[in-house]
């Protein structure tokens, strides 16, 4: 913006409005999505109100909305700016007529473009300024174009967020009339802000913890640890649930950062699933039904369906209880009738400003769909899936043991047993293709589980089944060399060196693959124990065959 242009007659418009750390605004203007930074917040230019799953802040916001000046003209621009004592990370400013609120009227020119950009909004290119990240910011300034067809007076609204759930709707800022225009009347703005007509729900803070008292008697339970008592145990991951008359009582307790969450699925994948999530809020627990479509963040039903909600925190626990009638109305496409025999999955993990966070641990999953209506059980569930352990165990036998073996045979013992044959071979050969034998099929099947279990190819597995393709790659090619080997000396020779060099490349691929694999969410193998183990077995094979090359070059006469 040059200086002339800031020296016409212009009003500075200020807002303000703040975007969650790691979460983001969106202005949505007509049919247009501005999206900024990490996360997926709505703003309507209509109603200027950001799709944060809860109601705007009932205080004073911390913010003065300020213009140069009180009258203007067509084709005047009005310079105006936003102050106030706190930062903030986001906004949206409007200006609108004053005779009537719903019709948004001039254009805005940008001063800072760094920190606000232009939308669309009612088809008017430039009618609305919004900002471009979640930085913190303590001041905006903008200006207005009044239009050659303005209304008599224009009022100027902002949006303001200083987290994903304190946040201030169309604050009232300035209010302009034309030239010669007599002053419009003063409009009050009654209770809170912005607030908008919305089904709430009360809440109760419970005296006492859950237990699992009635597990299996008058009420279905899921825990982690199996038979944990979550009264006793703050390290208790515990899920009840129990039918009474249309409805059913959840209870969810468990130690977590930020949130506590389950979700009723109809497989044991995650997608298209039915989620409860109990959020910490600083000192407070929101909880919420949710949807998940696909491998995405959960989707908040509104308004919410849930009943009697009471609430605990104690000892980095978080518990939550609550009530959901069994058969909701039909406009509750994304709900479950809990009729039905679902999976259960119960997951934790971080939340920010009322945000969650990807679970930090593989959910628990029940061992078998259950009745959420029926007959109560104690039931049972793991965090790794069966065809993942396989997967492991299968993986972790052949390339720590039946190849270590079958290197170990091929290189130290082909001097022993030199009068014996096996089916007509030697028998340091037979017994070295045996454990290759072994170590190709074992990965062979262990490189397909993933792909039965997943369905496909894991995008948050990282770099660890990229290598495992190239270790079975390799796993494969070993055989066929040595099938195809030729008779002449000097040629058999140098296949065998290629031979060894791509056993050695396909040993230390497997080692680093292994070592990803074994931190992987879906194995859930305790740490650091296991890195330590599986350490331990890699430095064991490189002694062994550190010992057993002296020997052979006789520098170390074992037995002799």
């Amino acid at each position: 913006m040059n200086g002339e242009a800031l020296q016409s007659s212009s009003t500075v418009l200020e807002s303000v409005t703040v975007a969650a750390p790691s979460l983001s605004l969106f202005a949505v203007c007509s049919e247009t999505v501005f999206c900024f930074s990490h996360g997926k917040v709505e703003v309507a230019c209509g109603d200027m109100t950001p799709q944060h799953d809860s109601d705007p802040s009932t205080k004073h916001p911390p913010f003065n909305i300020i213009a140069d000046k009180s009258q203007f003209s067509p084709g005047d621009e009005i310079k105006g700016r936003n102050a106030g004592k706190h930062y903030f990370k986001g906004f949206l400013i409007e200006a609108r007529n004053a005779g009537d609120l719903n019709e948004i009227v001039g254009s805005f020119k940008l001063i800072s473009p760094d920190i606000s950009q232009l939308l669309k909004c009612d088809n008017k290119e430039g009618s609305a300024v919004s900002h471009t990240s979640d930085s913190h910011k303590t001041e905006v300034q903008v200006i207005w174009v009044a239009p050659s067809d303005s209304p008599s007076s224009v009022q100027f609204l902002v949006t303001v967020a200083r987290g994903y759930k304190e946040f201030w709707v169309k604050i009232p800022g300035p209010v302009l009339s034309q030239n010669g225009a007599a002053p419009p009347p003063q409009t009050t703005f009654g209770g809170s802000i912005g607030a908008q007509t919305t089904q709430t729900t009360t809440s109760t803070i419970l005296s006492r913890s859950f237990t699992s008292e009635g597990c299996g008697g008058s009420k279905s339970c899921l825990r982690d640890p199996e038979g944990c008592d979550p009264q006793n145990d703050t390290a208790c991951h515990f899920l009840s649930f129990s039918a009474l008359g249309s409805s059913v009582m959840f209870e969810l307790s468990g130690p977590a950062e930020g949130y506590v969450s389950f979700a009723l699925s109809q497989d044991k994948w995650m997608g298209n699933d039915d989620v409860y999530l109990c959020i910490r809020d600083t000192d407070r627990v929101d909880i919420k039904a949710a949807y998940v479509s696909g491998r995405t963040h959960p989707i908040i039903s509104s308004p919410n369906i849930l009943k009697g909600i009471a609430w605990r925190l104690s000892d980095g626990v978080i518990q939550c209880s609550f009530c959901r009638d069994i058969h909701l109305p039909p406009e509750n496409l994304n709900r479950f009738d809990l009729d039905q025999m679902y999976y259960l999955f119960m997951a934790h993990g971080r939340a920010e400003d009322g945000r969650t966070h990807r679970h930090d641990h593989q959910p628990l999953i029940s061992t078998y769909p259950a009745g959420i209506t029926g007959p109560p059980e104690d039931l049972t569930g793991s965090r790794s899936p069966l065809l993942i352990k396989y997967h492991g165990a299968f993986m972790l036998i052949a390339w720590t043991s039946t190849v270590s073996a079958g290197v170990i045979m091929a290189r130290y013992f082909k001097p022993d047993w030199p009068e014996r044959n096996i089916l007509g071979q030697k028998v340091w050969f037979q017994l070295h293709r045996m454990l290759m034998t072994i170590t190709v099929l074992l990965t062979l099947v262990g490189f397909v589980l993933p792909f039965m279990y997943r369905g496909g190819w894991s995008k948050r597995a990282g770099i660890h089944p990229y290598l495992g393709c190239v270790v079975m790659a390799l796993a494969v090619i070993q055989p066929v060399m040595a099938l195809f080997r030729p008779a002449v000396p000097e040629i058999l020779a140098v296949c065998v060196i290629k031979h060894c060099h791509n056993q050695a490349v396909c040993f230390h691929d497997l080692v680093v693959t292994i070592f990803l694999g074994i931190h992987q969410q879906a194995l859930s193998l305790p740490a650091p124990w296991s890195t330590g183990v599986l350490a331990f077995i890699v430095v064991w094979f490189v002694l062994a065959d550190l010992v057993l090359e002296v020997h052979r070059r006789g520098f170390l006469p074992i037995g002799q």
